[in-house]
């Protein structure tokens, strides 16, 4: 058997002679993911069996292992270059396990979702340098000289999205291009001791020069110690640079489109939170609920849109992406505004919008109590749109609202009381024109609370009133296990000053609740699903089993019950045919089971007689 001289080195070189991800290779081998893993990050050692096929694996991929250096970064610059010799353009696919990898390299894929501070500042800037490159290509194109453009460039940074100093570029941080580092006041070099060190400086250089990313790339310290040890090992940061590295995947503007990198970036947001459980609602909304929302509220070119409590910006995203299907030859763009409290959740909002390629204004702060976005006379700015997924069952002291400046509750309903998700809908319809259509992501109590109660209940009073002045276009019962947060069903509550006529008076009621297929850990709702069940809805007729139009009569004789699940009557058929299929089901599992017991009483009787 070929010697292994460092086994880490070997799996990754594997990997990128044979294209596959660790998934993969972990299939090759017949073990777990997380055996790769360890294995792959030197956490353990694969024993003689699993050697073996490693040894196998390498000579398949034209690999000599005792060749290889036991060096992290060096080996991975060897797989770089091996890379570098047969690329392709990426996939999505691809794209996504990479970025996924990368983040399992540093600590192993259960404590991933931990570093993603680390990891988004990572990947933006790398995307930062490469569409720098890009530009200055562009510049030497137009003056027919790279040095030239370089030069210009460096006189008027404002003939850039974003100006990179050198020490800041990808070439220098990954080692392939030199820079002389500059020497400080005592005469002393500046050059940085490690890859960790060296990313810190590259980060706040950015910030100097382009003040707006303050807050956003500059968040977390790559170097940062504690009790003397390091919160990431700087030959870990050196992997997943080179990782970046690899020219698969560029991130330039040539290279991919920004739908394209956005959904990576996105898959790798989802991953963390799938991994960072009870915290994760706080930033990111499954992507296919926030597809459907785009489509149902259907954003045309120009039109002003709003999310007062933005996360990650991806609702606002999602209705760039839906107004670019509906119209893919405008240009011109939606007005996304968005509001954020959280420090972490607002830079990764920031970045995303420029990872997708697009302009959204971002403000910091409490909403409910400082909205950001007013008009000249200090009244809360109305825009076409509202999209937003706060927190459900936020408990809100109501002394706060007793004497709201923008007098959004007393007159549109009440001050509520115990949980906030009315709240958060008169606050949506402050935040709407007088053409203004919204969609919000809250509880399923939020539609049932108070109704048929013998006492008064100021939710179920607030209710009413939007009823009464037909605000409320639909509810829309979404699966259960979708969001990080919950296992619970959610709701998607429609708001509009402008209801088709057909609908006055009425409201639309879908049950998608069957609408998902099983996932590890959360449940999803097919793409395939997303466009019907939004056209569905816009049509506002009765399906049997999903959509229920009801009169503002129903309304009132069910105490404001909204509940779709209350509404939509399920199909007794169905039901019939899947007690049907499962009794056949288990029929042909019970004569299995008696098939596999005789086969068994044979083969022990055979044993037995061996042994006698």
């Amino acid at each position: 058997m070929t010697e292994i001289a460092s086994v880490p080195a070997t799996l990754r070189a594997i990997r990128a002679g044979l294209d596959l991800t660790q998934q993969q290779l972990a299939d090759r081998l017949g073990v777990a993911f997380a055996t790769v893993n360890r294995w792959e990050g030197g956490v353990t050692k694969p024993q003689k069996a699993a050697r073996t096929a490693i040894a196998a694996l390498a000579a398949e991929a034209e690999i000599d292992p005792s060749e290889l250096s036991t060096d992290e970064v060096e080996s991975a610059k060897r797989i770089t270059r091996r890379r570098k010799r047969r690329s392709a353009e990426p996939s999505t696919q691809p794209m996504e396990q990479m970025l996924w990898d990368a983040a399992c390299s540093i600590r192993g894929e259960k404590d991933a979702p931990k570093f993603k501070d680390y990891l988004l500042p990572l990947l933006f800037l790398k995307r930062l340098s490469d569409v720098f490159d890009d530009e200055i290509e562009r510049l030497a194109e137009e003056y027919g000289d790279r040095e030239v453009a370089q030069r210009i460039a460096e006189e008027d940074h404002k003939l850039l999205r974003f100006y990179l100093p050198p020490e800041a570029r990808w070439g220098v941080i990954s080692g392939r291009e030199p820079y002389d580092w500059p020497t400080d006041e005592g005469g002393r070099s500046t050059r940085p001791k490690d890859t960790g060190e060296h990313l810190t400086k590259a980060v706040r250089a950015v910030v100097r020069h382009n003040p707006s990313l303050s807050g956003v790339i500059d968040l977390v310290d790559f170097a940062a110690e504690r009790n003397a040890e390091r919160d990431i090992n700087p030959a870990k940061l050196a992997a997943v640079v080179e990782t970046f590295s690899d020219p698969r995947y560029r991130l330039g503007l040539a290279d991919v489109q920004p739908d394209f990198l956005g959904r990576a970036y996105e898959y790798l947001l989802r991953k963390f939170a799938e991994g960072a459980g009870q915290s994760a609602g706080e930033f990111f909304t499954p992507t296919e609920v926030g597809f459907l929302m785009a489509r149902i509220l259907r954003p045309r070119p120009g039109e002003t849109c709003h999310d007062y409590a933005c996360g990650s910006a991806g609702l606002l995203i999602k209705l760039q992406l839906a107004a670019r299907e509906l119209d893919p030859t405008s240009r011109v763009p939606l007005k996304l505004r968005g509001q954020e409290l959280q420090a972490e959740s607002y830079a990764v909002a920031h970045m995303n919008a420029i990872i997708h390629d697009m302009e959204i204004e971002i403000a910091r702060g409490d909403t409910m109590i400082n909205p950001k976005f007013k008009t000249a006379a200090g009244q809360i700015s109305s825009h076409d749109i509202v999209v937003a997924n706060p927190m459900w069952n936020q408990p809100f002291n109501p002394d706060i609202f007793a004497n709201d400046p923008f007098d959004r509750f007393r007159g549109q309903g009440g001050i509520t009381s115990g949980k906030g998700d009315w709240a958060w809908l008169q606050h949506t319809l402050a935040c709407l024109n007088e053409r203004g259509r919204a969609a919000v992501v809250l509880d399923t109590g939020a539609v049932t609370r108070g109704s048929g109660a013998k006492h008064e209940d100021k939710e179920r009073n607030i209710r009413k009133w939007f009823v009464e002045n037909d605000l409320i276009h639909g509810v829309i019962l979404l699966p259960d296990n979708l969001f990080y947060n919950t296992t619970a069903a959610g709701i998607i509550i429609v708001l509009s000053k402008r209801k088709p006529e057909a609908l006055k008076n009425k409201i639309v009621l879908l049950n998608a609740s069957r609408r998902f297929r099983k996932g590890r850990p959360k449940n999803f709702m097919p793409a395939d699903d997303i466009g019907p069940l939004a056209a569905a809805f816009m049509n506002g007729e009765p399906i049997d089993g999903e959509i229920a139009v009801i009169t503002r009569e129903q309304i009132e004789k069910a105490d404001y019950n909204l509940s779709p699940s209350r509404w939509v009557e399920r199909k007794s058929s169905a039901e019939i045919g899947s007690v049907t299929v499962l009794s056949k089901e288990l029929t042909s599992l019970d004569n299995e089971a008696h098939e596999l017991s005789a086969s068994l009483s044979k083969l022990l009787a055979g044993i037995a007689d061996e042994s006698d």
